[in-house]
This record gives C-alpha cells, structure tokens and sequence, in this order.
C-alpha cells in the first residue's frame, strides 16, 4: 500500500515540488482513513522529504550545468578579465596623464 502511495505522489505531483506540508497532509488524510499506520505515515513522509531534497539539488545541478555550459558557448569574458582590463586600462591613463 505504501509503495503505491509513493508511486502515486511521486507521479502525481513533481517531486522536487514536494513540501512537507503536502507530504503531511497526504499522509495524514491515509491515516485517518485507515489505509496506513502513523507509523508508516511518518516513514511516508521522512522517505519523500528526503527524495523530493535529492530531486532538488539533482535539478539545481542540472541547472547550474546547463547555464554554465551556455555561457561558455556565449565566449563571454568573465568579471576577473574585465577587472583586469579595467586596471590595466587605468594604469595606461595614469601613464599617460603623467607623461604630458
């Protein structure tokens, strides 16, 4: 019965999308309509908190990869280089300022 709950919210609702207080409500509705034990309803809950955090930080990475990816195909220089740049360019007015 549990593993078809699971299923079902998993499917049902995005996993990463999942907060504690929908996991309690589902689990706790199951409770009350003796399709589960509590006990089993704080496991339900513990068990999907934990995956719907993995499937958060999986989708962050995934993000995170993607736009780091697109970035460097973009050939965009990075804030180090314009730094530098801006600090070289300074120091060539400051040269340039004192030999006039």
């Amino acid at each position: 019965m549990i593993d078809l709950v699971k299923k079902t919210l998993l499917t049902g609702v995005g996993l990463a999308s999942l907060t504690r207080e929908k996991v309690e409500d589902v689990a706790k509705a199951f409770v009350e309509k003796g399709k589960m034990t509590e006990q089993e309803g704080r496991e339900l809950v513990d068990e999907l908190l934990l995956r719907s955090e993995e499937s958060r930080e999986d989708l962050k990475k995934q993000i995170e990869e993607r736009v780091q990816s697109a970035l460097q195909k973009m050939n965009l220089a990075r804030q180090s280089e314009v730094d530098a740049l801006k600090e070289e360019l300074t120091e060539m007015r400051e040269k340039l300022n004192s030999a006039e």
